[in-house]
């Protein structure tokens, strides 16, 4: 473990700041629940009570990937003070309430988005995935698995081409090969996350890129879709010195602050409707309007089009939210003043 902690240079300069406390990362969060890794080793973690006297929002606490400030109390326990500017965060509305955030994980390089070539392959959630990936800060990657059970491999992946506009686009077969695609994104010191529903493969691939079956995996059910393995969010550490984040299945994944990716994901909606005669045009009737056009020249695919007016209006009335304003001001803020106080080092 001591040789594979690797500290970028930025952190260890916010960490100087805490002269007192130990620089750690978080590489496993359950329920409350934390273990974190340092230069002294790994150890469980709590957060210290500061986190409940000031009414931290679930999005605040500490997440996998975080760079946190704690105490090591003689190896017991850890008590987690502070949680360090992030990087990037990729975070979904939490489950069941529209009005809080939910981190996945945060401090990621490059973020895998899963998605199988069997019956999960979904273009509408690949949208949604990206939506929420370009929106992080993380550079997404669609990863489609199980390309041995493509009867149109081709097809598919033109398909998944036409969405991910700005993403590099890989299928493969873990059991069969392609896997190694990955492992240039695994330089010494990156932190990759996967992301994916339930059985998609991620826990396979990980297990390849780890060089042994460390997760464990299930194969496929009576319905064609894979097993559920994964049950929380863990980082594990690659052999050449990178961080690998393992996340649970997601077959629904909420929007939550997501309007900077999806303007992203869907970038050539938003030039389209650039051109309209109309700055405030909602591409209903309007004359000029430069969306309604492409869609009856046929150069805007309809389902695409549903899917943006969908995923906007979602996000729309996450704004509506409590807190929801502040919180994304505060985030895009912290984001863009890390990064442009450390893009030099």
């Amino acid at each position: 473990m001591m040789a594979e902690w690797i500290v970028p240079p930025k952190y260890a300069a916010l960490a100087a700041e805490y002269p007192a406390l130990t620089l750690c990362r978080v590489v496993l969060q359950e329920k409350g629940q934390y273990r974190i890794v340092s230069e002294q080793g790994e150890q469980p973690a709590a957060v210290s009570g500061r986190f409940q006297y000031e009414a931290a929002a679930p999005a605040d606490y500490p997440a996998v990937g975080d760079y946190v400030m704690a105490d090591p109390n003689d190896g017991e326990t850890a008590v987690i003070h502070h949680v360090l500017p992030r990087q990037s965060v990729f975070v979904r509305r939490a489950a069941g309430t529209a009005h809080e955030g939910q981190v996945v994980a945060a401090n990621i390089d490059t973020v895998f988005l899963c998605m199988s070539l069997n019956n999960d392959f979904n273009l509408r959630r690949l949208e949604r995935y990206l939506s929420a990936a370009w929106d992080s800060g993380a550079s997404p990657v669609v990863v489609l698995t199980k390309a041995d059970l493509c009867d149109d491999l081709a097809g598919r992946l033109a398909e998944d081409e036409r969405v991910a506009m700005g993403a590099e686009v890989i299928a493969l077969s873990a059991l069969d090969g392609g896997w190694e695609r990955l492992a240039p994104y695994a330089a010494p010191g990156r932190t990759l996350a996967f992301v994916g529903s339930s059985g998609v493969g991620k826990s396979t691939l990980i297990n390849r890129l780890l060089g042994g079956d460390v997760l464990a995996t299930g194969g496929l059910r009576n319905d064609d879709r894979g097993r559920h393995t994964t049950t929380h969010r863990a980082m594990l550490f690659l052999p050449g010195g990178a961080m690998v984040i393992d996340t649970p299945g997601m077959r629904e994944l909420g929007l939550w602050d997501a309007g900077e990716g999806l303007d992203t994901a869907f970038s050539d909606v938003e030039r389209l409707a650039a051109r309209c005669r109309f700055r405030d045009c909602t591409h209903e009737n309007e004359p000029g309007c430069a969306v309604r056009a492409a869609l009856e020249r046929g150069e805007l695919d309809p389902a695409r089009w549903r899917s943006y007016q969908k995923l906007t209006a979602e996000n729309a009335r996450a704004a509506d939210a409590a807190g929801y304003l502040a919180a994304k001001e505060k985030k895009f803020k912290e984001i863009a003043k890390f990064n442009k106080t450390n893009r030099k080092r």
